[in-house]
């Protein structure tokens, strides 16, 4: 399977940018990298007979990749200007979904401009949470005593059979 898909992602990679680098993933799959347009494209085995995953992301400086934006599974047997225009089409949605700007900071209120919300009456605690005892609890106490109980036998063993 893997030689049908590096041959397959040759002949894409070939249409789809003038320059590009094609690579084995872990995985098994091959990514098509397209530096100049800062974008990448994996094939994938998907387990069924003739068909891959198609992934698309861009790439991040420093030349990492970025999480896949969009994905497709396809049918390896139809040509490769099938392949090349469902490639266009998660390229494009990679695209969109960067001219989408995130949320700004600036557009949350921040605590000088923000309404101020209604006092809420106080409840009084309960008592198990208000008093934080500093005391020994009663399974330390346990630990304590089986503790020098076995150093009060060790001793015994070493100094108390001589008669010392």
């Amino acid at each position: 399977m893997y030689t049908e898909l590096r041959e397959t992602a040759t002949e894409l990679a070939a249409v789809l940018w003038r320059e590009h680098t094609v690579y084995r993933e872990r995985g098994g799959g091959v990514v098509i990298r397209g530096e100049h347009v800062g974008r990448w494209i994996s094939l994938a085995p998907t387990g069924g007979k003739d068909q891959a995953r198609l992934r698309a992301g861009r790439l991040l400086d420093g030349g990492t990749t970025a999480p896949a934006r969009s994905e497709a599974v396809v049918d390896l047997s139809v040509g490769t200007a099938e392949l090349a225009a469902v490639c266009r089409r998660l390229l494009a949605d990679v695209a969109a979904a960067e001219t989408v700007p995130p949320r700004a900071r600036t557009e949350r209120p921040t605590r000088a401009n923000r309404p101020a919300k209604p006092a809420r009456p106080r409840r009084p605690r309960s008592r198990s949470r208000s008093r934080k005892s500093r005391h020994t609890s009663l399974s330390s106490w346990v630990v304590l005593i089986c503790v020098a109980g076995v150093v009060g036998l060790w001793a015994y063993a070493q100094f108390g059979m001589y008669g010392h």
